[in-house]
């Protein structure tokens, strides 16, 4: 049986003594998107936090096989996961391939002489990043930004992608077009953890989810079956077109 790309186990975490997350376990297998949807409060970005090294968590998180709990962020970088924050933290004042370019820190620290060539394939995802290209990036749309974010976080070639709330604040054309991207990267090979609010996109496009509420995972199936379940339905899908915020 193939070993999960990202095996969570039991996963506490919280800021100080306030806990956030209650025992979480999640299950991401290769080439898959997996989301976590759930209210505002839940633990959502705790979770990607954790994960990342940001946060401090209690439990078992493997990494293709290998532990990784008390890694720090910058050895999970060099891992190959990478992180997609929620308020995207680009270099304002700084142009798009500059910015693009910092995220290439991974794979130059690897070694890899060809990888500047990765901007390349950034801009074949987002053409419109490469019209911008010497555009300052703290005068681009909020669509933009969220492609420069997810684009300078390619720039490390990760095999993880997590992604936190892609559709904060955006107009429902530019949600639909980030989320094709998504797609668009599991054909690519990346495997992709999509943290979200708007729970009927992200379970357009995943595979798998998992509901957070609370701090705890209160159900989980096929992205299609839980996209019927009455419950799902009744509490998120009725209002997750105009939900924006986390």
């Amino acid at each position: 049986m193939p070993v999960p790309l990202l095996q969570i186990t039991g996963l506490h975490a919280g800021y100080g003594r306030a806990q956030v997350l209650h025992g979480i376990d999640l299950t991401l297998d290769k080439g898959r998107i997996v989301t976590v949807i759930g209210p505002n409060g839940a633990g959502k970005s705790t979770l990607l936090n954790t994960l990342m090294g940001i946060l401090p968590g209690q439990g078992g998180i493997a990494y293709g096989g290998q532990p990784v709990q008390t890694m720090t962020l910058e050895e999970r970088v060099m891992l190959g996961i990478a992180l997609v924050p929620e308020k995207r933290e680009l270099f304002a004042t700084m142009t798009v391939e500059d910015n693009l370019v910092l995220g290439g820190f991974r794979q130059m620290r690897l070694g890899q002489r060809q990888w500047r060539s990765q901007i390349d394939e950034v801009y074949a995802l987002f053409p419109r990043l490469k019209e911008r290209r010497l555009q300052v990036s703290g005068t681009l749309s909020g669509g933009e930004r969220q492609m420069l974010a997810v684009g300078r976080a390619l720039m490390s070639r990760p095999q993880l992608l997590m992604l936190d709330e892609p559709s904060l604040g955006l107009a429902p054309l530019v949600v639909q077009e980030i989320l094709a991207n998504v797609q668009a990267l599991r054909e690519t090979g990346v495997s992709i953890l999509l943290v979200e609010q708007n729970a009927r996109a992200a379970l357009e496009v995943a595979d798998y989810g998992y509901v957070l509420e609370m701090g705890e995972i209160s159900l989980h199936g096929p992205a299609h079956e839980l996209a019927h379940d009455a419950r799902v339905i009744d509490t998120y899908l009725g209002a997750a077109s105009t939900a924006t915020a986390d």
